[in-house]
């Protein structure tokens, strides 16, 4: 396909994304099927045109003048992809598969591209009923922050240390340009080609091996920050695939023991098959039998380490799911928070005395983190707050004295792309009093 034929795809897609309230990859997988002469390279492409839109469709459509699947299109091609008007008019001339030429209001609007008036959630591509959640997070750099979030995340890795070390593994990797983590010390950054892939990782030889694990530095970051160590008793209370579990068992080693758990057992289902090709030892799988069932229920008071990575809104990963963003709704917000309070609760009754919780969600909302660590904290007073300079002093030293990722209400530390350069993560830690 012609570049000019992938704008045309991307505009289709996007309008069955918008006429039938559908999630993005359902809508691209579709749209894969019934054009099936399109290539891997075509539909990785026309994704990336998809996603681009989405990112920044509130303020495309603004300097656009019209939300119309091609003017969102269109203003992401310039807002997103930096592409000057002619390099525009160039793809669309109408032409077989290509878009229809620009009429003389788009041209203009291309040439403006204002957003001087633009009211901050446009500004910031983000849903206006988040506007006052978002301010109370960052304040004035409210726009500046939900910007960063709209632009395309890296693809990171995290070191397998249990097989090998960073320094060794870059070799092996060199035909894919890997380049240090700004941060994590057993990270490795990917960046995007021109059709926004990234490499296909998964299929190397060395992932096969189990050298790395696909996971942003941000995620790396918060769970060193946890505390884990050697010979200490864990619990991975929302474990799911396994990612921060697999973490956790390389700081710690493969001693002591992970407990790695999740609510709803379909989650761990791909945990097994990771922990095998980690070469992970140190873990036991318990898998719930049914609702209402609990699977660590002879560990009540023994745990030296409760990390709960919480079911949230996603919001610090909106970079890598732009299409989540305009989906997200109040209802779901409050559903989260919920959970939030249910898994910290079951936490409580794990922690021995002296013991921690480490509370980490993927939200840059203060009501899915401060919030919820304030409320734990009023109805169990046997637990404290560690301070969260004590939290940053586990960080590599970029980090360590950054006081400006202490979150709003003081209680945690706030990552986010304008402040780290990862996603937005959140982490509290909470120590029972002896």
């Amino acid at each position: 396909m012609t570049p000019s034929a992938r704008l045309s795809a991307a505009i289709e897609v996007l309008a069955d994304i918008e006429a039938r309230r559908r999630p993005a990859p359902d809508a691209l997988k579709d749209w894969g099927l019934a054009h099936r002469f399109a290539g891997s390279k075509d539909r990785a492409a026309i994704a990336s045109l998809v996603y681009d839109a989405l990112r920044r469709r509130a303020s495309s459509a603004h300097v656009m003048g019209e939300a119309s699947p091609r003017a969102i299109l269109l203003g992401a091609l310039a807002l997103a992809r930096g592409l000057s008007r002619a390099e525009i008019v160039a793809q669309c001339s109408g032409e077989r598969f290509a878009p229809a030429p620009l009429m003389p209001a788009e041209a203009a609007a291309l040439d403006r591209l204002d957003l001087s008036d633009a009211p901050p959630a446009v500004a910031g591509d983000f849903p206006d009923w988040l506007a006052e959640d978002l301010s109370a997070a960052f304040g004035d750099a409210v726009v500046r922050e939900m910007a960063a979030l709209a632009d395309r995340a890296p693809i990171d890795i995290r070191v397998n240390t249990l097989k090998t070390e960073r320094m060794r593994l870059i070799p092996d990797l060199a035909h894919l340009g890997p380049q240090l983590t700004p941060h994590a010390p057993t990270g490795l950054r990917f960046g995007h080609g021109e059709d926004g892939r990234g490499p296909t990782l998964q299929v190397t030889p060395e992932f096969l091996r189990g050298l790395f694990e696909i996971q942003d530095e941000g995620s790396q970051l918060v769970a060193a920050m946890t505390g884990a160590g050697p010979d200490m008793q864990v619990v991975d209370l929302c474990a799911g695939g396994g990612g921060k579990t697999l973490e956790l068992a390389a700081l710690m080693d493969n001693s002591g023991q992970i407990y790695a758990t999740d609510s709803d057992a379909r989650r761990l289902a791909p945990i097994h098959d990771r922990l095998a090709r980690a070469g992970v030892r140190n873990v036991q799988v318990r898998t719930p039998k049914g609702r209402g069932d609990e699977p660590l229920a002879d560990l009540a008071g023994r745990i030296d380490l409760v990390v709960v990575d919480a079911p949230c809104t996603g919001i610090g990963t909106w970079r890598r799911n732009p299409d989540t963003k305009w989906r997200v709704r109040p209802g779901a917000l409050d559903e989260r928070m919920k959970d939030q309070d249910l898994v910290l609760a079951r936490a409580e009754r794990l922690v021995k005395p002296g013991g921690r919780i480490a509370y980490i969600t993927c939200s840059v909302i203060p009501r899915e983190n401060d919030a919820r660590v304030a409320a734990f904290l009023k109805a169990h007073r046997d637990f404290t707050a560690v301070d969260p300079r004590e939290v940053l002093a586990l960080a590599p030293d970029t980090l360590s004295e950054r006081d400006d990722l202490v979150s709003p209400a003081g209680l945690g530390l706030q990552l986010s792309p304008l402040r780290t350069g990862t996603d937005g993560f959140y982490l509290a830690v909470m120590r029972r009093r002896r």
